[in-house]
């Protein structure tokens, strides 16, 4: 293992999803760590990912690498493979887990350095706690809480509030969640109370994606208006907030302010939810939404005021 500073370091497993609609039935990767990864190679930023995943899906690892993604994979018995039905008008989804991967763990973590690593468990016991703490004592903790809200009974998938997170939370940089998952995890449905519990806990930068109306981070007891920019086309909304997140942290590690870094992860997300698959554009592209793209700036604070 190179002993290279890397700028952002994911940790996360790469699904198989298997997403079934009214017209078919399609097989794919997925997964936080696999949109993440997929969405900054074409991006000057030192990047690697760590998953795991069985051997049998190594060709998925293998296609990141041809892409000169860099990536550290450990060894599994299975890959985690979730099967999402969606009803005819694509707004709810009922999601089966079929498989579990073997988690991560402070003894299975290789000794990479890294300005800012960037967790994307999917389900509740995929990261412990010991290595969120290790992590945070070299450098900075990024963390999309998804998957610490979700646990599988019946391999089902259901949801419930984070039994660590008192314990985890103080060392935890940066929090992305989206309105249903803060609602669980705050016991709110307020965006402001929600954030403020969460920065209470010991966050230090709180973001609350909102879909169409944008998003909302809060810092040192400032909140932040981030607008949402209007897609030419609704075409696949998967990924759109690991999109986000890589827009986001890309832009922080090399110093951008808050307000800066989050317009340039909107500006991601709505590039990426006008195609199906992962974001493929480059910086340049989104240089171009931010500068011609429609956002309402109005959105955002009415929904916070309402």
């Amino acid at each position: 293992m190179k002993s290279t500073m890397y700028d952002i370091c994911t940790i996360g497993h790469i699904t198989l999803d298997k997403v079934v609609t009214a017209q078919s039935v399609k097989y794919m990767p997925g997964g936080t760590s696999f949109y993440f990864s997929k969405a900054l190679r074409q991006f000057d930023v030192r990047y690697m990912l760590v998953t795991a995943l069985a051997e049998k899906e190594a060709h998925v690892v293998a296609g990141l690498r041809e892409e000169n993604i860099e990536v550290f994979s450990q060894n599994s018995p299975y890959t985690v493979y979730f099967e999402n039905i969606y009803s005819a008008n694509q707004d709810h989804r009922e999601q089966n887990v079929l498989h579990k991967a073997a988690p991560f763990t402070v003894s299975q973590m290789p000794a990479i350095e890294a300005k800012y690593f960037h967790l994307g468990p999917l389900l509740s016991d995929d990261i412990t706690v010991d290595l969120i703490k290790m992590l945070a004592a070299k450098g900075k903790v990024s963390l999309d809480i998804q998957g610490y809200l979700r646990y599988v009974k019946d391999q089902k998938v259901l949801y419930k509030d984070w039994e660590d997170k008192k314990e985890a939370l103080p060392y935890i940089d940066i929090l992305k969640a989206n309105e249903f998952e803060m609602e669980v995890v705050a016991g709110t449905s307020d965006v402001i109370e929600g954030a403020k519990y969460l920065a209470d806990l010991g966050v230090k930068e709180v973001i609350i994606t909102l879909g169409s109306k944008g998003s909302l981070i809060y810092k040192d007891n400032h909140f932040y208006q981030i607008p949402a920019y209007k897609p030419t086309d609704v075409v696949d909304a998967t990924g759109c907030g690991d999109t986000y997140m890589a827009g986001y942290l890309s832009q922080r590690v090399q110093g951008a302010g808050v307000q800066e870094a989050g317009e340039f992860g909107a500006a991601m997300a709505t590039l990426k939810i006008q195609s199906s698959g992962p974001f493929s554009g480059n910086a340049g592209d989104v240089h171009e939404v931010l500068q011609y793209g429609e956002c309402d700036r109005e959105v955002i604070a009415q929904a916070i005021l309402l």
